[in-house]
């Protein structure tokens, strides 16, 4: 960066962006192959293609930011702020299976017997399976905060535990959401209703996935010495990331588990 004369990372050429369109649309394509001529062969190539974009785009990211210095206030700040706009789009994202959830249960059609939940729906027991995984969440909350604070503070070895812990309790999360869909008495087929649960509920058990990857990324980094206690915004977008889970966890469960139900 001393070679220039403003603080800005201008970055170098990559494959990566065409290499992940790629895989996107090797993934898109495979799905279809799966749902349609139940041939997931393109599908896991897809997978593979995307996995190793992945990979190797992170470790571009991270020697720029760790070891080339490009990563200045400058750049910092521009991060955070995409990393802000991102997680807005994402809510807005949730706001319409909220919105879609709304409009179907406050105003029951006559398709659906007028009532809500839709005759024939067996729901679940909002005490069970989706309270332990609101207390797993919010734990995980406190945990997340405690790997922050420990970072700040330059504790190395209780950052590793919190972090640890805390994706030990996202793949915890992930494991009970899938013996709920295994345990369910309807499928994303019956009604409206159906619909509903399992978009709102599955596309946040996919955020789940993806931000437990992100805090286990980032543990990877902190035991490797990543981080340090003034530069550390790889955890901190993944903790940010992991709030918004927890946030929306909470509307889900209130709204779609307990007053839907």
């Amino acid at each position: 960066m001393s070679s220039h004369n403003h603080p800005y990372h201008l970055v170098d050429y990559s494959p990566w962006p065409l290499t992940g369109s790629i895989g996107a649309l090797t993934l898109t394509s495979g799905m279809i192959m799966w749902f349609h001529k139940n041939d997931m062969s393109l599908y896991f190539l897809g997978v593979l293609i995307t996995v190793l974009t992945m990979i190797q785009w992170w470790r571009d990211i991270t020697r720029e930011g760790t070891y080339q210095g490009k990563h200045t206030l400058a750049v910092t700040k521009g991060l955070k702020l995409g990393m802000i706009l991102f997680i807005i789009s994402e809510v807005f994202f949730f706001i319409s299976f909220f919105w879609a959830f709304f409009h179907s249960s406050l105003a029951p059609t006559v398709e659906i017997g007028m009532t809500w939940p839709p005759k024939g729906i067996l729901t679940f027991d909002p005490m069970q399976i989706p309270m332990l995984n609101t207390m797993i969440l919010l734990c995980s909350g406190i945990t997340v905060t405690w790997a922050h604070h420990s970072l700040m503070e330059s504790n190395h070895s209780q950052a590793t535990q919190a972090l640890f812990i805390t994706v030990i309790l996202g793949l915890y999360f992930t494991i009970l959401q899938g013996y709920e869909y295994y345990e369910s008495s309807f499928t994303i087929s019956d009604s409206v209703y159906g619909s509903c649960f399992f978009m709102a509920t599955g596309f946040h058990g996919i955020h789940v996935i993806i931000g437990t990857t992100f805090l286990a990324v980032c543990l990877m980094r902190h035991i490797m010495c990543h981080f340090s206690s003034k530069h550390h915004f790889g955890f901190e977008a993944a903790a940010w990331y992991w709030h918004f889970v927890d946030v929306v966890w909470l509307f889900l469960y209130i709204s779609i588990y307990w007053w839907g139900s």
